[in-house]
């Protein structure tokens, strides 16, 4: 039995810490790797996705296979040592040329699976344009899937999860319009073929509040065939879906940074009207005495007349 050493130093503690599973998860990075053997074309395919990406960790292996028993160990140890749950392997042979695989991890375990062949490819570089429209790093992109296969071919369903997943970066709950400045448009040409592009946006003046948009194509540009696929056992798949309770709102309770925790308290009518008073209450002797008071001055003046 392998024990458990604690971490020393705090900046062990720091680094486990960022490991640890969080009520709110931040964004999910990428694994690029290339495999035993790979084209010119899948070489420029993985440096153009990791231009796009920016967030993720190169590497070369000889020992991952994909789909085969056993060949994942090397996928989930690289995924575990760069802490990445998105990984795209690169390969080449005769049986299945340009080779693209996409895959997830969960708890830094297969998850699921989508291989992919390259077709038609075009890059970065061989597209002519104005480079003030290049769409800046870290902006969030724009994406539209076209054709009704998305929506009957399960492939295709999965292919659709697997792209969404891998470019949508950091979840926000606001957007800034002027910051998006990019689409990714899928078209699905056949039950097995998607056509992925890539363009930039230009906001032109409409005369009303939104903006007109244009799409200028910068790549990469490429059709991807669908060959392989995996989808997650439903075990593993309802054990990712866990999502963590949160604490019941409390009603009229609030927080202030200042003062601290506010509450509202409501207070039925009590009806001062219909209550019976009794004649012990301190007001009603102090009234008494200035009555009595009054009735004897009054007297007096009376007595001085006559």
């Amino acid at each position: 039995m392998v024990a458990i050493r604690a971490p020393k130093s705090h900046r062990a503690k720091r680094d486990l810490l960022k490991h640890a599973p969080k009520l709110v998860e931040t964004g999910k990075k990428t694994l690029v790797l290339h495999g035993t053997k790979t084209s010119a074309v899948l070489n420029s395919v993985l440096a153009d996705w990791f231009h796009l990406k920016r967030d993720c960790y190169s590497k070369k292996n000889e020992n991952i296979r994909p789909f085969e028993s056993g060949g994942e160990t090397s996928l989930e140890f690289f995924s575990l040592k760069t802490d990445c749950s998105l990984i795209i392997y690169g390969s080449h042979s005769k049986k299945r040329p340009n080779n693209l695989v996409l895959g997830r991890t969960y708890d830094h375990h297969i998850y699921d699976l989508v291989e992919v062949g390259v077709e038609n490819y075009k890059s970065i570089e061989s597209y002519v344009y104005d480079k003030k429209l290049a769409p800046k790093l870290g902006s969030k992109p724009f994406f539209a899937f076209i054709g009704e296969h998305f929506e009957s071919v399960e492939e295709l369903k999965h292919l659709k999860e697997m792209l969404l997943d891998l470019f949508r970066g950091e979840v926000v709950e606001n957007l800034n319009l002027s910051g998006v400045d990019r689409v990714f448009v899928c078209t699905a040409i056949s039950p097995t073929t998607v056509y992925l592009m890539h363009c930039a946006l230009r906001l032109k003046r409409s005369g009303t509040s939104i903006p007109r948009m244009e799409l200028v194509e910068v790549g990469p540009s490429m059709d991807l065939v669908v060959r392989r696929h995996r989808y997650p056992a439903e075990s593993l798949k309802k054990e990712a879906m866990k999502t963590a309770d949160h604490a019941k709102k409390m009603k009229n309770v609030m927080k202030d940074p200042v003062q601290g925790k506010l509450g509202k308290v409501y207070i039925p009518d009590q009806q001062i009207a219909k209550m019976a008073l009794s004649n012990d209450i301190k007001g009603l002797k102090r009234e008494r005495r200035e009555a009595k008071k009054n009735k004897e001055h009054s007297k007096k003046q009376k007595i001085n007349v006559e």
